[in-house]
């Protein structure tokens, strides 16, 4: 018969395996919070194109030109694609978008809105 081992040689190995799955979730978070990092900065890339093309379709409508084309311009320039384009009267709507982050096999576009005309 064997004799039993000592308290303190029971559990050697546990401390490994603790730590192994810490630092399994601890990269799993980390991922997530990245993927959400990028996430943000795409939506704050697609509303600043947005902005940036109304802008550029309200300053083409005051001055004749074809305000549509002028958004769609900028809104690329700013690494977006011009979605819609409306005019008004004096104003001018626009929504583009952006290939946002890709993570797990799903892609995770975003899009944004705004609209310019005379204050």
């Amino acid at each position: 018969m064997t004799a039993p081992r000592p308290a303190d040689q029971r559990d050697r190995g546990s401390a490994t395996l603790f730590a192994l799955a810490v630092i399994g979730l601890l990269a799993l978070v980390g991922g997530a919070l990245g993927v959400v990092a990028a996430m943000v900065h795409a939506h704050r890339v697609a509303q600043s194109a947005a902005d940036l093309a109304a802008l550029a379709g309200a300053q083409a409508l005051v001055r004749g030109a074809d305000p549509c084309s002028a958004a769609a311009t900028i809104a690329t320039a700013n690494g977006a694609t011009l979605d819609t384009c409306a005019t008004t009267a004096a104003d001018v709507t626009v929504q583009v978008s952006v290939r946002g982050p890709h993570w797990l096999a799903q892609r995770h576009d975003l899009s944004a809105q705004a609209r310019a005309g005379p204050a």
